[in-house]
């Protein structure tokens, strides 16, 4: 690959620079155009190619931190009647005939590829596991990894069904670790769905699925939470867990009823999930559309997100579902993420990017620079995005259909 010189271009927090990205794709050197004494020379030699950057926002590329790709573009074929997450589980339950691996690559495939050419690099996706559906969809998604590997970076978690705890959980539980053992990377689940179905609760749940994981030595991503109930209290029973000595990096998805807790209760589960470095996964578009229905007053349905902020949580911003029994809207855009972070959980715009982007690759990826915060870091992988904008707030605004992408320095 030809190492890289972008000139002119407009950053996050409103600086124009020129950027050099070497020939293993990592940012080699910043050049701010204020600077008095410039670090890099603007006339370079034959070697690099120059891409000029005037009237472009170059901004961190976007993460996906929670997807559904083996569900996507299921709105026509599976309906939900009620639109509330009971309906949209009952809904995939009644459906599963209809889904072979085939099917489910193509549908899967499509949705991965649109979210490349969005500005998406990496896309972390949650495949059902359940004793009704099996393997169907880790082995769908796992083909897709690798059908993508050139354009974007999948991560499957195995969204393993409930009971999982009990006698009554003991084919969820060996499933799981067949899932495992099959290419999944990361162990999932919905230990508030455990009193459907068993004897079980959240706490036992929480259990088997960590136990599970510290078994094969895997990563943790538990839908936690998906309820407007305040008492429902699984994201502070997996942050006891994990401070217990859980030693392996811990992501809890939804957490919606904390949203409905009070001030105090937020901040003390915050702090309980810092201490133990769980990051947090919101996502608006799924949770804005199946919670609260006939509630009055009608709730946002979204986690406390500024009390898990202000503790030092890691909360990143994901779209969920696209065009499914569960959401059916969606386009695949981190755009489309990042502006209802902005009108639905009041986050400032350029908040609302890095949720999408550097929060998000820190969820996925592990603890890194971050990149928007004060400007690229050198020596870091260039995944980046440009878009046609003076302002993040314009870019979120418009969703410019005009994305460089570069992932690992590879423009798209």
């Amino acid at each position: 690959m030809r190492p890289q010189l972008l000139t002119s271009a407009t950053t996050l927090d409103g600086r124009v620079i020129d950027l050099r990205i070497d020939a293993d794709g990592r940012i080699e050197s910043v050049r701010d155009h204020t600077d008095t004494a410039p670090v890099m020379p603007l006339d370079v030699d034959d070697d690099f190619e120059r891409v000029d950057l005037s009237g472009r926002l170059l901004l961190a590329a976007a993460v996906e931190p929670h997807a559904h790709l083996d569900k996507a573009f299921l709105s026509e074929l599976v309906v939900n009647p009620t639109g509330d997450l009971i309906g949209a589980i009952e809904a995939m339950r009644a459906n599963r005939h209809l889904f072979t691996v085939d099917e489910t690559v193509e549908r899967a495939e499509r949705a991965a590829r649109l979210m490349a050419a969005n500005g998406y690099v990496a896309v972390r996706t949650h495949a059902d596991v359940t004793t009704e559906h099996g393997l169907t969809s880790i082995e769908a998604l796992v083909q897709v990894r690798e059908r993508v590997a050139d354009i974007i970076d999948v991560e499957i978690v195995a969204l393993c069904g409930s009971p999982v705890s009990g006698a009554a959980g003991a084919d969820q539980r060996a499933l799981l670790r067949a899932a495992l053992s099959a290419g999944a990377d990361l162990v999932g689940g919905c230990p508030h769905l455990e009193k459907f179905g068993g004897d079980g609760d959240i706490a036992s749940a929480t259990e088997v699925l960590l136990g599970v994981a510290d078994e094969f030595r895997r990563p943790v991503d538990l839908h936690t939470d998906e309820t407007l109930d305040p008492l429902a209290d699984g994201l502070d029973r997996l942050a006891t867990a994990v401070l217990a000595g859980f030693d392996l990096p811990v992501t809890a998805s939804h957490c919606v009823s904390l949203g409905q807790q009070a001030a105090d209760q937020q901040a003390s589960t915050a702090e309980r999930v810092a201490e133990a470095g769980i990051a947090v996964v919101t996502l608006p578009h799924t949770n804005l559309f199946l919670q609260g229905r006939g509630v009055t007053p009608m709730p946002r349905a979204l986690t406390a997100v500024a009390a898990l902020r202000a503790a030092g949580v890691t909360v990143a911003a994901g779209a969920d579902n696209l065009q499914d029994p569960f959401n059916p809207l969606g386009r695949a855009c981190p755009f489309e993420t990042a502006g209802l972070m902005v009108l639905a959980a009041h986050m400032l715009p350029d908040e609302a990017w890095r949720m999408v982007s550097s929060d998000s690759n820190r969820v996925v990826a592990g603890p890194g620079p971050d990149e928007t915060a004060q400007g690229f870091v050198n020596g870091t992988t260039a995944n980046l995005l440009s878009v046609p904008a003076e302002t993040i707030r314009e870019a979120i605004a418009l969703a410019p259909s005009d994305r460089w992408v570069w992932r690992a320095g590879r423009r798209r």
